[in-house]
């Protein structure tokens, strides 16, 4: 079964149960960017609420690719970002390692917002020991760039000789089973089964960046974590 997904920057759990849905993901950096959406923004825990962090990008407009879009976080935001994470998340039992991790990202150079994502992405699996198989689109299907939507991610599917596609569970509003099926590809969403652990906060709030996950559980749980979903 194949996975494909626009890459974002630390996501929330569900993501990482798609790439655990999947024998490969293919990262689909040359879609077009869309302001205020995931790619460069996601949310921690922060004075027991949401607070919404984002990765300061160049013009970043959605007539652009996301490989086009170039993240600018200078150290002034870099410094910004990091005292937020101390403020949020300094007694959380794995606060010392997930800095680590979050900076290591964070100190790097990149050519676009996407591959600062894959990075992130990258970065967790290799925090908990684990790797991936992954490709980006734009590398692997760039002739097939001008195709609609879900022909595409068809196309895709095919290429990579799998006969099976998942997608997150906010894509049925997208895409139709009887749609792939016709083309002969099986499509699956995924559903995120109850993930819950102590957070610092009186009320567990779900669903926030994977960076929350980390800080507050061991490599084991949340590899267990990214188990508990269902495919529908």
């Amino acid at each position: 079964m194949l996975a494909i997904m626009q890459p974002y920057v630390f996501p929330y759990i569900g993501y990482f149960q798609l790439i655990q849905a999947a024998s490969e993901i293919v990262f689909y950096d040359d879609v077009n960017y869309i302001k205020q959406g995931w790619v460069n923004r996601n949310r921690i825990l922060l004075n027991d609420s949401d607070f919404l962090f984002t990765i300061p990008v160049a013009k970043g407009s959605q007539n652009k690719k996301i490989n086009e879009v170039k993240p600018i976080p200078d150290e002034k935001c870099k410094r910004k970002f990091f005292l937020q994470m101390k403020y949020a998340y300094s007694k959380a039992p794995f606060y010392k390692e997930v800095m680590e991790l979050i900076k290591k990202v964070c100190k790097k150079e990149y050519n676009n917002i996407g591959d600062m994502g894959i990075d992130s992405i990258l970065s967790v699996y290799d925090y908990l020991g684990k790797t991936i198989k992954w490709s980006k689109s734009s590398i692997c299907s760039p002739l097939n760039a001008d195709k609609e939507k879900a022909d595409r991610l068809i196309d895709i599917t095919r290429q990579f000789g799998y006969k099976a596609y998942v997608n997150v569970i906010g894509g049925r509003e997208l895409y139709q089973k009887e749609y792939f099926n016709n083309k002969g590809i099986d499509l699956y969403f995924i559903k995120t089964g109850k993930v819950e652990y102590a957070q610092t906060g009186k009320k567990f709030i779900p669903n926030l960046s994977i960076i929350d996950v980390l800080m507050f559980n061991d490599k084991k749980t949340v590899l267990q974590f990214f188990k508990n979903y269902i495919l529908i």
